[in-house]
């Protein structure tokens, strides 16, 4: 293989677009576009008249051209796994957009074929993980600087979306043409983030609305409560409702606290000692003191805060750049595709446990999930029903 790496992209909506863009402008100097695929006859005359590429009229065309190293799945979520199946299946390298999938079974068995083809690179576009300050966080975390955690909360409400946002067009926010709403389409960043980072919970209990502030049938609130064991919680919660949004993450450890404020800076607190050690050793001269607010807070803990400039776009273009590397040289991946199963699992899991109206597990049965799935397609009488991964190979 040349230098750079062809890449062709599936679909050529507002995100498939911006990633021509990207590599059009420089952004991904490994890079270059080899072909187009998308099934709008508009979009295809128009990408053609922009990037002089081959333009296909689907994705099978396109794989079977040899225009291409490696694709890009920009298109609805029940697709994805079924495109990187095929792409793998005919020896280009998938870099699969988020969500992975909309339920675990079809991820899972793209997770499987991808295993038997260790030679070709399968990665996610989780861009947010090429964020700065979530990696020095995560550095933060594994190095045990916070030590064991105890305790997470994310509240992420800055997805205010207008009911125009929702019909433009028959697929969006239904449960047979885009599989949910708000977990599966504006939140997998934070879900894939906040295990990345705290790691994969044991069970979830969630309050999950539907169509409560918009006119549609999936989710649009979701407060969900999981349990990492050992006594450790966290909570996450997430709308599109909220006009001006929040967006703040908090990890409490046994020695130092973490909160992150609009996803730009974050505040790491270090306990001098273990919280319990601090506790036990304090006499009630110290309490009083404490009372009062004469205790030097300098004795307990140092604050550091932590902040890094982002470039719009350069999160995504480095991702497909770590791609491309991958590829070429063996560049370890920021987001290997295998990873994108367990955002997947926990959003199946707060439906999930919203559906039955209990607490389930992260290993919850998955042919009870696809079950209760259907019965929501079937309800909408619009779509057909979903299996595992019918005629993907």
């Amino acid at each position: 293989m040349s230098g750079k790496v062809r890449l062709g992209i599936i679909g050529f909506g507002a995100q498939g677009s911006m990633y021509a863009k990207f590599i059009k402008d420089g952004m991904v100097p490994n890079m270059e576009i080899g072909a187009i695929a998308e099934i709008d006859s508009e979009t295809r005359a128009a990408a053609t008249a922009e990037y002089g590429v081959p333009v296909h009229e689907d994705y099978q065309s396109l794989l079977a051209s040899g225009d291409v190293d490696a694709v890009v799945t920009t298109v609805p979520h029940y697709l994805h796994p079924e495109i990187g199946i095929a792409a793998l299946n005919r020896g280009v390298h998938a870099l699969v957009e988020k969500p992975a999938g909309v339920y675990t079974k079809q991820v899972t068995e793209l997770n499987e074929f991808a295993a038997q083809h260790p030679e070709l690179t399968f990665a996610i576009m989780f861009n947010q993980r090429n964020n700065p300050l979530y990696q020095r966080i995560k550095q933060i975390v594994d190095a045990g600087e916070i030590g064991r955690i105890r305790r997470t909360n994310w509240i992420i409400t800055t997805w205010w979306r207008p009911q125009g946002y929702y019909e433009q067009s028959a697929w969006r926010a239904t449960w047979g043409g885009e599989g949910g709403g708000v977990l599966v389409n504006q939140a997998p960043h934070q879900l894939d983030l906040w295990q990345w980072i705290c790691g994969v919970p044991k069970s979830v209990y969630s309050k999950v609305a539907y169509g409560f502030r918009r006119d549609i049938a999936v989710e649009d609130e979701v407060t969900a409560v999981v349990d990492y064991g050992d006594g450790a919680t966290g909570t996450f919660v997430t709308a599109v409702h909220d006009l001006t949004g929040t967006d703040r993450l908090e990890i409490l450890g046994d020695a130092g606290k973490i909160v992150v404020d609009g996803s730009k800076s974050a505040t790491v607190t270090r306990l001098v000692k273990d919280e319990r050690e601090l506790s036990d050793g304090m006499g009630m001269s110290d309490v009083r003191k404490l009372f009062k607010g004469e205790m030097d807070p300098t004795a307990l803990y140092s604050q550091e805060v932590v902040e890094f400039d982002s470039v719009w776009g350069a999160q995504h273009s480095g991702v497909l750049e770590n791609f491309a590397a991958n590829i070429l040289d063996g560049t370890p991946l920021l987001a290997p595709g295998s990873d994108g199963v367990n955002g997947v699992r926990l959003a199946n899991a707060i439906h999930l446990s919203s559906w039955l109206g209990h607490e389930v597990p992260l290993d919850f049965d998955e042919n009870v999930y696809l079950a209760e799935l259907n019965k929501r397609i079937r309800s909408e009488g619009t779509f057909p029903e979903r299996e595992a991964m019918p005629g993907a190979r």
